[in-house]
């Protein structure tokens, strides 16, 4: 069967392996919801789908649990009252056992096998994108399109990549080779053979705010390269991954594996499982998005794993000059306010000279470039019913907590304001806070600030500009980088400037391509060099360590 898995979804593989080499636009899986494209019954069943869970015990089998637990509060006050197999650290021994059991049968399959039961997983995956998508909108508070989007379309893009970039690295080496020395008389003639061996069991530590984009990468990663997977969701965030280990069980186990290669390991808010969770022996890949604390304490601690860690950062977009600034405001209004900036791409500081910048409208002041982009926000979520399609719902209290506090940081240029959702009445909903700083204020700007907070920073000129962009990203790390620019000395320069922070950079983006965004296939996300990241979705280094080739040899006179 697994023979026949790969041999059905052949094409898509082979696409997405051109594409990791081309680095054009390549989707796999579409991203709009139309039902044009998914047919006229697909959103309403996959809603049912996702109801369907509300106020039940999901079915799955855990070794190592204890009882259930109850985690999640929808961000638009819904209420979900899901249970799940609870996992406590009493259970670990039972679990890990379990996850090992299997990998015997997993690493014998070889490559191809495989790859034909995580292609397939993904398949299965995108038939019930519509309940994914309503899962993820619920846990995370992204809004609908971007939950069907980002949760649903574009992260099976990303495993995709995963998976393809595993293939690649895996097959880099023959199977088997004879191997000749020439020598006084017959020459020594030797066989050998070169299999590909998974590490052990991977640890995928999930996020709440993008529970499917950013787990998908390192299960399939690990899973593909012959490792088992325990996924360990955020407590606000269970359901969308409890799919997604539900469908890898059947899968598995279909295709004759044990499915126990992958489990859930759900835990109650404070039982703090993934701290002894990360250290065991057995643990050898950890994956791990969220804050900079614990990222850096699994870094420092679980030493016996690999460990791949997206963290904070303090992403920057450096205001030179444009030749277009209503389309400057535009593009980065919709940046701002997008999911209203609960992503670790969204810019945070706005680097602009004191004395202000020149537009095809004339010089704008410091003051102007900022009150323009406030205007640009208060038109873009001017109507309530469009905002709360772009801004989605706060995901939780502590970014409310950060909004609240960050007026007292500077200047307020631009105010948040609360909206009413006109579907989720109990749905927190909030616009984005700018706030004026001066280049001094580095201790308010050098630090992430997670949320719809934006800070104008208020420079000398574009040299200490370019510096501060320097300087913050390469202290404190980032993601995303952009620039607006005429002067092609000053794009060098921040070009120069990228390269030195280790960080992606958007110049003059002015269309509908946004500098929080970007594309599989061809875009990387994250660099893996400066702090906000320590790898990348993906490339070859992202898939290559998660397994090794173990080589055995022996004379060709010796076989009979």
């Amino acid at each position: 069967m697994t023979t026949d898995l790969l041999s059905s979804h052949r094409e898509r593989l082979n696409g997405a392996l051109k594409a990791i080499h081309d680095r054009g636009y390549h989707s796999a899986f579409p991203e709009s919801p139309s039902p044009r494209v998914y047919g006229e019954t697909a959103a309403a069943d996959g809603k049912a789908a996702f109801e369907a869970h509300l106020g039940t015990t999901y079915a799955l089998e855990i070794p190592g649990s204890r009882g259930t637990v109850v985690t999640e509060q929808s961000p638009y006050g819904i209420a979900m009252d899901v249970s799940y197999p609870r996992v406590v650290e009493d259970g670990l021994d039972e679990l890990l056992t379990a996850a090992q059991q299997g990998l015997p049968d997993w690493r014998r399959a070889g490559i191809d096998a495989r790859t034909g039961v995580a292609l397939e997983i993904l398949d299965r995956l995108h038939r019930r994108i519509f309940e994914l998508a309503n899962a993820v909108q619920h846990t995370s508070g992204q809004a609908f399109v971007m939950a069907f989007q980002a949760g649903g379309a574009h992260a099976l893009d990303r495993a995709l990549e995963a998976v393809a970039y595993a293939h690649e690295e895996m097959n880099r080496y023959p199977a088997t080779a004879n191997w000749e020395k020439p020598a006084k008389g017959d020459p020594i003639r030797m066989e050998k053979t070169f299999t590909v061996t998974g590490r052990g069991v991977a640890l995928v530590i999930g996020c709440n705010t993008f529970p499917t984009w950013n787990s998908w990468p390192g299960l399939f990663a690990s899973l593909v390269t012959g490792n088992a997977v325990v996924v360990k969701p955020h407590p606000l965030a269970v359901l969308p991954l409890a799919i997604t280990v539900e469908v890898c069980r059947e899968v598995l186990a279909e295709a004759g594996f044990d499915p126990n290669l992958v489990t859930l390991a759900t835990e109650r808010a404070g039982d703090g499982l993934a701290k002894p969770l990360a250290t065991r022996p057995e643990v050898k890949l950890i994956d791990f998005t969220g804050g900079s604390e614990f990222g850096e304490w699994l870094e420092q601690n679980a030493t016996q794993a690999t460990v791949f860690t997206e963290k904070a950062g303090v992403n920057a977009v450096i205001i030179d000059s444009t030749d277009s600034f209503k389309a400057l405001t535009g593009n980065l209004a919709f940046t701002l306010s997008l999911y209203s900036g609960q992503m670790c791409t969204t810019t945070q500081n706005l680097f602009v000279p004191a004395g202000g910048i020149e537009t095809d409208e004339g010089h704008k002041s410091f003051e102007e470039v900022g009150a323009a982009l406030a205007t640009a926000i208060g038109k873009l979520l001017g109507d309530d019913a469009r905002a709360v399609e772009i801004l989605g719902g706060i995901v939780n209290q502590a970014v409310i907590s950060r909004l609240d506090l960050a007026p007292e940081y500077g200047e307020v240029v631009l105010e948040s304001r609360a909206i009413q959702h006109p579907a989720f009445p109990d749905a927190v909903v909030r616009t984005p806070l700018l706030v004026a700083v001066d280049a001094d204020d580095a201790d308010v700007y050098g630090r992430e600030c997670f949320g719809p907070v934006s800070f104008l920073v208020k420079t000398a000129d574009t040299a200490q500009s370019i510096d501060l962009f320097r300087s913050t990203v390469t202290d404190g790390g980032a993601m995303t980088a952009g620039i607006y620019s005429i002067d092609s000395k000053v794009l060098d320069e921040a070009r120069d400037a990228a390269i030195d922070a280790g960080v992606a950079l958007s110049e003059n983006l002015t269309g509908q391509v946004f500098v929080n965004q970007s594309a599989a296939f061809s875009d990387f996300h994250g660099t893996g060099a400066n702090p906000a990241a320590n790898a990348t979705y993906t490339d070859g280094a992202y898939v290559a360590s998660r397994f090794r080739v173990i080589q055995s040899r022996r004379h060709v006179d010796s076989i009979h």
